[in-house]
């Protein structure tokens, strides 16, 4: 019969098909299955545990246990996953990974290890390791993962295993790795892409003046299935442009174009709506009816002291300020946090100050590259790598570690600046911590709280290189 689980996949070549079924336990009779291998593997056969092998992991909710079913139903192997720590941070581990002797030449061990996998990716894990009998080492690099050392459990060789997770570097590359190669024929022009040191930013000073200006557009498929949030949000990301420089909001220019009335009659009420919410006035812009879905807006600011992106070196420490109220915008769960629609006037107005009270030496808000995409677009325009303490990172107890960090958060501000630096008073919901430092290695790496550092971006973000 063809494999039945999408979690162990399909033989790519010809051959017996698996007999078996990977699940989540979902019942009792799975559980006592499963742990009766264990004891019989690891307690009878290979005397690891003097009496028996279950230990804290067993008794946390968190604990998610994979079994391989036969087709009568019988229980023929089985692994479990958990998180490290508590809060949960995005670090698992799996263990007690056993098969039934009659089943290990079935494939069974293997199978149990991919969906281990493909269960962690989907639970937004951000590192997943792994203590394995050093003996089946060689099994798991087969299967890609890394090996990181030696280590003694029971008194036996084992191998710290750990599965590479590329979720940062995947959203980094797809949001933000083409710009430097697509805007390169605008550098031809002097000035292109802004003055030195501003290459990069997320909004531009006019030559001349003491204008800032910032530009973003809204994806059309927002646009087209939730119009007011998108016309809202349009404004938002302007106005955090303006406030990661230090400027002043002024006015906003829109560029609107729906298929109908209708559409465009919710889109323009998002606007106005975020336009009176942070006390900025449309000026005018360009509005069309009966073409696809588009939504682009144009901010300006003033400031005497424009905030770069580009202004921090290795050695400064970084700190991300982020409001977390509110909660997952609906529709947009893990996507998108909605803090914003439910703020004041004045509690807007005083968020789009703060990073000009702060005054740092390098700011840029978080954009749809998430909270380390951004930090590795910061780093790069400084001409330098990041490193984040993940344990120290604030974010919402609403919120995992893995979807904060690759969600576009509403209003978060990284902000780079000597030690020295006070912390900034904040509205209350609004959460500020120095969580990293800026270092000479390129890329952007993360902090575990047993002193590991894994890799979240291997290198620039964007290409257009320092600023």
């Amino acid at each position: 019969m063809e494999t039945l689980s999408i979690l162990a996949g399909t033989r790519a070549h010809a051959g017996p098909a698996a007999g078996f079924l990977i699940r989540r336990a979902d019942d009792g009779a799975d559980l006592v299955a499963y742990r009766r291998l264990r004891h019989d593997a690891f307690v009878v056969d290979q005397h690891l545990f003097a009496g028996s092998d279950a230990d804290d992991v067993d008794d946390d909710p968190r604990t998610v246990v994979l079994v391989a079913v036969a087709q009568d139903g019988t229980v023929v192997g089985g692994v479990r996953l958990a998180p490290r720590c508590e809060p949960d941070l995005g670090w698992w581990t799996g263990s007690r990974l056993v098969t039934s002797s009659a089943a290990r030449s079935s494939g069974v061990g293997p199978a149990l290890v991919r969906a281990a996998c493909a269960h962690a990716e989907s639970a937004g894990v951000l590192r997943f390791d792994a203590t394995v009998q050093r003996r089946y080492a060689g099994m798991f690099g087969a299967l890609g993962w890394e090996d990181h050392g030696d280590c003694l459990v029971a008194g036996q060789p084992h191998a710290l295993m750990r599965w590479p997770l590329h979720r940062m570097q995947r959203l980094a590359d797809a949001t933000k790795s083409f710009l430097g190669d697509a805007l390169a024929p605008l550098r031809a022009v002097p000035g292109g892409l802004g003055p030195d040191g501003f290459v990069g930013d997320d909004g531009v000073p006019l030559p001349g003046s003491d204008l800032v200006a910032a530009c973003d557009a809204i994806i059309p498929s927002m646009v087209e299935r939730d119009p007011e949030w998108a016309g809202w949000c349009s404004v938002l990301v302007n106005v955090n442009d303006l406030t990661a420089m230090g400027a002043a909001p002024t006015g906003l220019l829109d560029a609107v174009g729906a298929p109908t009335r209708s559409l465009l009659t919710r889109i323009v009420r998002g606007i106005a709506k975020a336009s009176q919410a942070w006390r900025v006035p449309v000026l005018g812009g360009h509005t069309q009816l009966g073409v696809p879905a588009s939504l682009a807006v144009t901010a300006f600011g003033r400031t005497s002291s424009p905030i770069r992106a580009g202004g921090g070196s290795a050695g400064d420490i970084v700190r991300l300020t982020a409001d977390l109220a509110g909660g997952w915008r609906p529709g947009h769960h893990g996507r998108q946090w909605d803090s914003t629609s439910t703020r004041s006037g004045d509690d807007l107005a005083e968020l789009s100050t703060l990073v000009a009270r702060m005054a740092p030496r390098a700011a840029k808000d978080v954009s749809m590259a998430g909270v380390v995409g951004t930090m590795g677009m910061l780093a790069e325009a400084s001409g330098t790598g990041a490193e984040l303490d993940v344990a120290r990172i604030p974010r919402p107890e609403a919120a995992d570690m893995g979807a904060w960090l690759t969600c576009f958060p509403g209003y978060a501000m990284l902000t780079a600046d000597r030690a020295a630096a006070s912390a900034p008073r904040v509205p209350s919901g609004v959460v500020t911590g120095a969580c990293g430092e800026l270092t000479a290695r390129r890329g952007v790496r993360l902090r575990w709280p047993d002193g590991v550092t894994t890799t979240a971006v291997a290198a620039d973000v964007t290409g257009l290189g320092r600023a």
